[in-house]
């Protein structure tokens, strides 16, 4: 259950929020400085896929109204 992380770092887009968890093959892991346990309880790994599932419909929001406001510019008054 337990796996080193020494080999190279959790890229940052892999991290669940800049939470220490983060998503590898389907599973989820709880990631320290000094290795990483796979989280395999199916509430907390539900509530994971829940809480990831928010976070990127809220960047799509987040992209969709950015690309709004910079057409509405390009416009001009």
């Amino acid at each position: 259950m337990f796996e080193s992380t020494s080999s190279s770092p959790v890229p940052h887009s892999e991290r669940l929020a800049g939470s220490p968890v983060v998503r590898r093959g389907g599973q989820w892991w709880l990631v320290t400085s000094t290795g990483s346990i796979l989280a395999n309880d199916p509430s907390f790994t539900g509530e994971l896929d829940r809480f990831a599932a928010a976070m990127a419909a809220a960047d799509r929001e987040v992209a969709r109204i950015r690309d709004e406001r910079a057409a509405a510019r390009k416009e001009g008054p």
